[in-house]
Protein backbone atom coordinates (compact mmCIF):
# COMPACT_ATOMS: atom_id res chain seq x y z
CA UNK A 1 0.00 0.00 0.00
CA UNK A 2 1.34 3.40 -0.95
CA UNK A 3 2.04 5.85 1.85
CA UNK A 4 -0.66 8.28 0.67
CA UNK A 5 -3.28 5.50 0.58
CA UNK A 6 -2.19 4.26 4.00
CA UNK A 7 -2.52 7.74 5.51
CA UNK A 8 -5.99 8.17 4.00
CA UNK A 9 -7.12 4.78 5.31
CA UNK A 10 -5.71 5.47 8.76
CA UNK A 11 -7.48 8.83 8.92
CA UNK A 12 -10.78 7.23 7.92
CA UNK A 13 -10.45 4.47 10.53
CA UNK A 14 -9.56 7.01 13.19
CA UNK A 15 -12.61 9.10 12.33
CA UNK A 16 -14.89 6.05 12.40
CA UNK A 17 -13.54 5.00 15.76
CA UNK A 18 -14.12 8.45 17.18
CA UNK A 19 -17.81 8.21 16.26
CA UNK A 20 -18.22 4.59 17.31
CA UNK A 21 -18.32 3.30 13.72
CA UNK A 22 -15.95 0.30 14.06
CA UNK A 23 -17.28 -3.14 14.94
CA UNK A 24 -15.84 -4.40 18.17
CA UNK A 25 -15.12 -0.94 19.60
CA UNK A 26 -15.71 -0.57 23.31
CA UNK A 27 -18.07 2.39 22.84
CA UNK A 28 -21.60 1.81 21.61
CA UNK A 29 -22.43 3.71 18.41
CA UNK A 30 -24.56 6.75 19.22
CA UNK A 31 -27.82 7.15 17.35
CA UNK A 32 -28.69 10.29 15.46
CA UNK A 33 -31.36 12.76 16.51
CA UNK A 34 -32.98 13.59 13.16
CA UNK A 35 -35.97 11.31 13.72
CA UNK A 36 -36.57 12.24 17.34
CA UNK A 37 -39.21 14.47 18.85
CA UNK A 38 -40.92 15.39 22.08
CA UNK A 39 -44.49 15.34 23.36
CA UNK A 40 -45.55 17.56 26.24
CA UNK A 41 -47.22 15.78 29.14
CA UNK A 42 -49.46 18.66 30.08
CA UNK A 43 -50.74 17.36 33.42
CA UNK A 44 -47.64 15.80 34.96
CA UNK A 45 -44.73 18.07 34.02
CA UNK A 46 -43.12 15.38 31.86
CA UNK A 47 -41.41 15.52 28.48
CA UNK A 48 -41.90 12.34 26.44
CA UNK A 49 -39.23 11.51 23.86
CA UNK A 50 -40.42 9.79 20.68
CA UNK A 51 -38.97 8.26 17.51
CA UNK A 52 -40.80 9.32 14.34
CA UNK A 53 -39.38 6.48 12.23
CA UNK A 54 -40.42 3.61 14.48
CA UNK A 55 -43.43 5.55 15.85
CA UNK A 56 -42.38 4.63 19.34
CA UNK A 57 -42.07 6.18 22.77
CA UNK A 58 -38.40 6.07 23.81
CA UNK A 59 -38.43 7.54 27.28
CA UNK A 60 -39.50 10.39 29.51
CA UNK A 61 -37.98 13.25 31.45
CA UNK A 62 -39.83 14.33 34.57
CA UNK A 63 -39.68 17.39 36.77
CA UNK A 64 -40.34 20.16 34.24
CA UNK A 65 -42.98 21.97 36.27
CA UNK A 66 -46.09 23.61 34.82
CA UNK A 67 -46.37 22.58 31.17
CA UNK A 68 -49.94 23.77 30.64
CA UNK A 69 -48.79 26.07 27.83
CA UNK A 70 -45.36 24.69 27.01
CA UNK A 71 -43.35 24.84 23.82
CA UNK A 72 -40.01 23.46 22.63
CA UNK A 73 -37.18 24.59 20.36
CA UNK A 74 -34.04 22.63 19.46
CA UNK A 75 -30.31 23.11 19.19
CA UNK A 76 -29.02 23.04 15.63
CA UNK A 77 -27.80 19.43 15.94
CA UNK A 78 -31.11 18.33 17.43
CA UNK A 79 -29.47 17.03 20.59
CA UNK A 80 -30.90 19.52 23.08
CA UNK A 81 -34.53 20.47 23.61
CA UNK A 82 -35.25 23.82 25.25
CA UNK A 83 -38.58 23.63 27.06
CA UNK A 84 -40.45 26.81 27.99
CA UNK A 85 -42.89 26.18 30.85
CA UNK A 86 -45.90 28.26 31.79
CA UNK A 87 -44.42 28.78 35.26
CA UNK A 88 -41.47 30.69 33.78
CA UNK A 89 -39.00 27.79 33.78
CA UNK A 90 -36.55 27.29 30.92
CA UNK A 91 -35.18 23.75 30.83
CA UNK A 92 -32.47 22.24 28.62
CA UNK A 93 -32.88 18.50 28.00
CA UNK A 94 -30.40 16.10 26.37
CA UNK A 95 -32.59 13.88 24.18
CA UNK A 96 -30.14 11.01 23.85
CA UNK A 97 -29.31 10.85 27.54
CA UNK A 98 -32.93 11.65 28.47
CA UNK A 99 -31.99 14.03 31.25
CA UNK A 100 -32.11 17.67 32.26
CA UNK A 101 -28.76 19.42 31.81
CA UNK A 102 -29.73 22.98 32.87
CA UNK A 103 -32.80 24.65 34.31
CA UNK A 104 -33.58 28.23 35.31
CA UNK A 105 -36.71 29.90 36.67
CA UNK A 106 -36.55 33.00 34.51
CA UNK A 107 -40.03 34.51 34.82
CA UNK A 108 -43.36 34.26 36.58
CA UNK A 109 -45.45 33.42 33.53
CA UNK A 110 -43.96 32.41 30.18
CA UNK A 111 -45.63 31.15 27.01
CA UNK A 112 -42.79 30.17 24.69
CA UNK A 113 -39.50 31.09 23.10
CA UNK A 114 -37.14 30.88 20.17
CA UNK A 115 -33.53 30.01 19.36
CA UNK A 116 -31.29 32.23 17.26
CA UNK A 117 -30.38 31.25 13.70
CA UNK A 118 -26.81 30.44 14.72
CA UNK A 119 -28.00 28.35 17.65
CA UNK A 120 -26.10 30.33 20.30
CA UNK A 121 -28.95 32.25 21.93
CA UNK A 122 -32.27 31.19 23.43
CA UNK A 123 -34.95 33.81 24.00
CA UNK A 124 -38.04 33.49 26.21
CA UNK A 125 -41.22 35.51 25.76
CA UNK A 126 -42.88 36.40 29.02
CA UNK A 127 -46.21 37.57 30.33
CA UNK A 128 -44.88 38.22 33.86
CA UNK A 129 -42.81 40.28 33.91
CA UNK A 130 -43.61 41.41 30.40
CA UNK A 131 -40.68 41.29 27.99
CA UNK A 132 -38.09 38.91 26.63
CA UNK A 133 -34.98 37.42 28.20
CA UNK A 134 -32.03 36.10 26.21
CA UNK A 135 -29.81 33.26 27.41
CA UNK A 136 -26.62 31.52 26.37
CA UNK A 137 -27.77 28.30 24.67
CA UNK A 138 -24.96 26.26 26.21
CA UNK A 139 -25.16 27.37 29.83
CA UNK A 140 -28.51 29.20 30.15
CA UNK A 141 -26.64 32.19 31.52
CA UNK A 142 -28.81 35.29 31.29
CA UNK A 143 -27.30 37.66 28.71
CA UNK A 144 -30.06 40.21 28.11
CA UNK A 145 -33.30 41.37 29.70
CA UNK A 146 -35.55 43.50 27.47
CA UNK A 147 -38.62 44.70 29.43
CA UNK A 148 -41.66 45.41 27.25
CA UNK A 149 -42.23 48.82 28.84
CA UNK A 150 -44.78 50.93 26.99
CA UNK A 151 -45.84 53.42 29.68
CA UNK A 152 -44.58 54.41 33.14
CA UNK A 153 -44.84 51.35 35.35
CA UNK A 154 -46.50 49.23 32.65
CA UNK A 155 -45.08 46.12 30.98
CA UNK A 156 -46.84 44.39 28.12
CA UNK A 157 -47.36 40.68 27.70
CA UNK A 158 -45.19 39.40 24.85
CA UNK A 159 -46.48 37.05 22.14
CA UNK A 160 -45.44 35.91 18.68
CA UNK A 161 -41.69 35.62 19.35
CA UNK A 162 -39.77 34.34 16.30
CA UNK A 163 -36.13 34.05 15.29
CA UNK A 164 -34.83 36.09 12.36
CA UNK A 165 -31.60 35.83 10.36
CA UNK A 166 -28.62 37.20 12.22
CA UNK A 167 -29.22 36.86 15.97
CA UNK A 168 -32.42 38.89 15.81
CA UNK A 169 -35.83 38.27 17.31
CA UNK A 170 -39.22 39.77 16.41
CA UNK A 171 -42.17 39.77 18.79
CA UNK A 172 -45.46 41.50 19.51
CA UNK A 173 -46.68 43.39 22.56
CA UNK A 174 -50.30 42.43 23.23
CA UNK A 175 -51.04 45.29 25.62
CA UNK A 176 -49.04 47.96 23.77
CA UNK A 177 -50.31 47.39 20.20
CA UNK A 178 -46.70 47.18 19.02
CA UNK A 179 -44.11 45.00 17.29
CA UNK A 180 -40.50 45.05 18.42
CA UNK A 181 -37.42 43.68 16.64
CA UNK A 182 -34.41 43.13 18.90
CA UNK A 183 -30.92 42.68 17.46
CA UNK A 184 -28.73 40.55 19.73
CA UNK A 185 -25.55 40.71 17.66
CA UNK A 186 -24.00 41.82 20.95
CA UNK A 187 -26.35 40.03 23.33
CA UNK A 188 -25.21 42.00 26.38
CA UNK A 189 -26.14 45.22 24.59
CA UNK A 190 -29.28 44.45 22.53
CA UNK A 191 -30.71 47.08 20.19
CA UNK A 192 -34.49 47.21 19.72
CA UNK A 193 -36.47 48.76 16.87
CA UNK A 194 -40.06 49.59 17.85
CA UNK A 195 -43.13 49.74 15.61
CA UNK A 196 -46.05 51.39 17.38
CA UNK A 197 -49.77 51.57 16.62
CA UNK A 198 -49.88 48.38 14.57
CA UNK A 199 -53.49 47.53 15.49
CA UNK A 200 -55.29 46.38 18.60
CA UNK A 201 -54.08 43.42 20.64
CA UNK A 202 -51.68 41.38 18.52
CA UNK A 203 -52.19 37.85 19.84
CA UNK A 204 -49.64 35.76 17.91
CA UNK A 205 -47.44 36.04 14.85
CA UNK A 206 -45.47 34.24 12.17
CA UNK A 207 -42.42 34.87 10.05
CA UNK A 208 -42.50 33.56 6.49
CA UNK A 209 -40.09 30.70 5.74
CA UNK A 210 -37.69 33.05 3.92
CA UNK A 211 -37.50 35.38 6.92
CA UNK A 212 -38.91 38.33 5.01
CA UNK A 213 -42.37 39.05 6.38
CA UNK A 214 -43.40 39.18 10.03
CA UNK A 215 -47.19 39.01 10.38
CA UNK A 216 -49.10 39.56 13.62
CA UNK A 217 -52.71 38.54 14.01
CA UNK A 218 -54.96 41.07 15.74
CA UNK A 219 -57.49 40.05 18.33
CA UNK A 220 -58.96 43.50 18.89
CA UNK A 221 -59.97 44.12 15.27
CA UNK A 222 -60.30 42.42 11.90
CA UNK A 223 -57.05 42.26 9.98
CA UNK A 224 -53.38 41.59 10.48
CA UNK A 225 -50.22 43.70 10.75
CA UNK A 226 -47.25 42.93 8.51
CA UNK A 227 -43.67 44.17 8.30
CA UNK A 228 -41.38 43.60 5.30
CA UNK A 229 -38.09 43.01 7.12
CA UNK A 230 -36.12 43.20 3.87
CA UNK A 231 -37.17 46.79 3.23
CA UNK A 232 -34.57 49.54 3.60
CA UNK A 233 -36.92 51.24 6.02
CA UNK A 234 -39.32 48.61 7.39
CA UNK A 235 -42.80 49.83 8.18
CA UNK A 236 -46.08 48.28 9.30
CA UNK A 237 -48.65 47.50 6.64
CA UNK A 238 -52.21 46.39 7.37
CA UNK A 239 -53.47 43.38 5.44
CA UNK A 240 -56.88 41.68 5.29
CA UNK A 241 -58.48 44.69 6.93
CA UNK A 242 -62.17 44.12 7.70
CA UNK A 243 -62.24 40.47 6.66
CA UNK A 244 -65.22 39.98 9.00
CA UNK A 245 -67.07 43.11 7.96
CA UNK A 246 -70.84 42.77 7.96
CA UNK A 247 -70.79 39.52 9.96
CA UNK A 248 -71.84 38.98 13.55
CA UNK A 249 -68.68 38.10 15.53
CA UNK A 250 -68.74 34.85 17.48
CA UNK A 251 -67.35 34.29 20.99
CA UNK A 252 -63.70 33.23 20.80
CA UNK A 253 -63.17 30.06 22.84
CA UNK A 254 -59.45 29.63 22.20
CA UNK A 255 -56.87 31.90 20.62
CA UNK A 256 -55.64 30.66 17.23
CA UNK A 257 -51.92 30.12 16.66
CA UNK A 258 -49.81 31.54 13.85
CA UNK A 259 -46.47 30.18 12.67
CA UNK A 260 -44.58 29.60 9.43
CA UNK A 261 -46.32 26.26 9.10
CA UNK A 262 -49.28 28.20 7.64
CA UNK A 263 -47.44 28.86 4.35
CA UNK A 264 -47.90 26.40 1.48
CA UNK A 265 -46.34 27.41 -1.82
CA UNK A 266 -47.57 30.84 -2.83
CA UNK A 267 -50.40 30.91 -0.29
CA UNK A 268 -50.73 31.41 3.44
CA UNK A 269 -53.62 29.73 5.26
CA UNK A 270 -54.73 31.72 8.28
CA UNK A 271 -57.37 31.10 10.96
CA UNK A 272 -60.16 33.66 10.97
CA UNK A 273 -60.69 34.95 14.50
CA UNK A 274 -64.00 33.74 15.93
CA UNK A 275 -65.19 32.41 12.56
CA UNK A 276 -65.59 29.00 10.99
CA UNK A 277 -63.26 29.88 8.14
CA UNK A 278 -59.69 29.59 6.94
CA UNK A 279 -58.47 32.61 5.00
CA UNK A 280 -56.29 31.99 1.93
CA UNK A 281 -53.82 34.80 1.21
CA UNK A 282 -51.57 35.36 -1.79
CA UNK A 283 -48.04 35.87 -0.43
CA UNK A 284 -47.07 38.08 -3.38
CA UNK A 285 -49.84 40.65 -3.05
CA UNK A 286 -50.94 39.77 0.51
CA UNK A 287 -54.54 39.97 -0.65
CA UNK A 288 -57.25 37.50 0.28
CA UNK A 289 -57.93 35.11 -2.60
CA UNK A 290 -60.31 32.59 -1.00
CA UNK A 291 -62.13 31.52 2.14
CA UNK A 292 -62.60 27.91 3.10
CA UNK A 293 -65.55 27.00 5.35
CA UNK A 294 -64.49 24.61 8.11
CA UNK A 295 -66.16 22.70 10.95
CA UNK A 296 -65.48 25.19 13.75
CA UNK A 297 -63.21 27.95 14.98
CA UNK A 298 -59.72 27.01 13.74
CA UNK A 299 -56.82 26.98 16.20
CA UNK A 300 -53.90 25.44 14.28
CA UNK A 301 -53.85 25.69 10.49
CA UNK A 302 -50.79 23.73 9.38
CA UNK A 303 -49.47 22.96 5.91
CA UNK A 304 -47.93 19.58 5.13
CA UNK A 305 -44.23 20.09 4.28
CA UNK A 306 -44.86 19.60 0.55
CA UNK A 307 -47.73 22.11 0.59
CA UNK A 308 -50.27 19.69 -0.86
CA UNK A 309 -52.48 19.64 2.20
CA UNK A 310 -53.43 21.88 5.10
CA UNK A 311 -54.67 20.32 8.35
CA UNK A 312 -56.92 22.21 10.76
CA UNK A 313 -57.98 21.59 14.34
CA UNK A 314 -60.57 23.52 16.33
CA UNK A 315 -61.56 25.05 19.64
CA UNK A 316 -64.47 23.80 21.75
CA UNK A 317 -67.05 22.49 21.04
CA UNK A 318 -65.47 21.04 17.89
CA UNK A 319 -62.07 20.08 19.26
CA UNK A 320 -62.54 16.37 18.66
CA UNK A 321 -62.31 17.00 14.91
CA UNK A 322 -59.50 17.56 12.43
CA UNK A 323 -60.14 18.60 8.84
CA UNK A 324 -57.89 18.19 5.80
CA UNK A 325 -57.82 20.82 3.04
CA UNK A 326 -56.57 19.98 -0.47
CA UNK A 327 -54.60 23.05 -1.57
CA UNK A 328 -55.19 22.30 -5.27
CA UNK A 329 -58.91 23.04 -5.05
CA UNK A 330 -58.99 24.92 -1.69
CA UNK A 331 -61.61 22.63 -0.22
CA UNK A 332 -62.01 20.28 2.73
CA UNK A 333 -61.57 16.69 1.56
CA UNK A 334 -61.70 14.80 4.85
CA UNK A 335 -62.94 15.13 8.41
CA UNK A 336 -61.29 12.95 11.05
CA UNK A 337 -62.04 12.35 14.72
CA UNK A 338 -58.76 11.13 16.20
CA UNK A 339 -59.79 11.64 19.83
CA UNK A 340 -61.17 14.00 22.44
CA UNK A 341 -59.60 17.44 22.83
CA UNK A 342 -57.15 17.60 19.94
CA UNK A 343 -54.55 20.15 21.05
CA UNK A 344 -51.70 19.91 18.58
CA UNK A 345 -50.43 18.41 15.31
CA UNK A 346 -46.94 17.89 13.93
CA UNK A 347 -45.88 16.56 10.54
CA UNK A 348 -42.96 14.22 10.13
CA UNK A 349 -40.10 15.95 8.30
CA UNK A 350 -41.25 14.88 4.82
CA UNK A 351 -44.94 14.87 5.61
CA UNK A 352 -45.84 11.23 5.09
CA UNK A 353 -47.49 11.19 8.50
CA UNK A 354 -48.94 13.59 11.03
CA UNK A 355 -48.90 13.11 14.80
CA UNK A 356 -51.98 14.36 16.67
CA UNK A 357 -52.38 14.74 20.44
CA UNK A 358 -55.75 14.03 22.04
CA UNK A 359 -55.52 15.28 25.60
CA UNK A 360 -58.73 13.83 27.02
CA UNK A 361 -58.13 10.39 25.49
CA UNK A 362 -54.52 10.32 26.76
CA UNK A 363 -53.09 9.36 23.41
CA UNK A 364 -51.12 10.48 20.40
CA UNK A 365 -52.29 9.21 17.02
CA UNK A 366 -50.00 8.81 14.01
CA UNK A 367 -51.95 9.17 10.76
CA UNK A 368 -50.87 8.53 7.16
CA UNK A 369 -51.48 11.78 5.28
CA UNK A 370 -52.40 10.05 2.01
CA UNK A 371 -54.56 7.10 3.04
CA UNK A 372 -55.73 8.77 6.30
CA UNK A 373 -55.19 5.42 8.03
CA UNK A 374 -54.08 5.39 11.66
CA UNK A 375 -50.57 3.93 11.71
CA UNK A 376 -50.00 3.92 15.47
CA UNK A 377 -51.32 5.09 18.82
CA UNK A 378 -49.09 6.02 21.74
CA UNK A 379 -50.35 6.15 25.30
CA UNK A 380 -49.32 9.52 26.76
CA UNK A 381 -51.02 11.11 29.79
CA UNK A 382 -52.78 14.35 28.78
CA UNK A 383 -50.56 15.11 25.77
CA UNK A 384 -50.50 18.58 24.26
CA UNK A 385 -47.65 20.04 22.15
CA UNK A 386 -45.71 17.81 19.74
CA UNK A 387 -42.32 19.04 18.50
CA UNK A 388 -39.94 17.19 16.15
CA UNK A 389 -36.21 17.92 15.86
CA UNK A 390 -36.66 18.81 12.19
CA UNK A 391 -37.76 22.20 13.52
CA UNK A 392 -34.09 22.91 14.24
CA UNK A 393 -33.54 23.60 10.54
CA UNK A 394 -36.61 25.81 10.04
CA UNK A 395 -36.91 29.52 10.72
CA UNK A 396 -39.71 30.64 12.97
CA UNK A 397 -40.33 27.22 14.49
Amino acid sequence: MKRRQWLATAATLSSMAAFGGLAGCASTPARGTGDLGTVIGRANGTLYIVDTSTRALLGEVKGLGDLSHASVVYSRDGLFAYVFGRDGALTRVNLLEQRITHRVMQAGNSIGGAISADGTLVAAQNYTPGGIKVFDAGTLELLADVPAAYAPGKLSRVVGLVDLPGRRFAYSLFDADAIWVTDCSDPRHPVTQKFEGIGRQPYDALVTPNGRHYIAGLFGEDGLAMIDLWADQPAVRRILGGYGKGQQPLPVYKMPHLRGWAVAGRHAYLPAIGRHEVLVVDTESWAEVARIPVAGQPVFVMARPDGGQVWVNFSVPDYHRVQVIDTRNQAVIRTLEPGKAVLHMEFTPRGEAVWISSRDDNRVSVIDTRSMATLARLDVPAPSGIFFTSRAARMGF
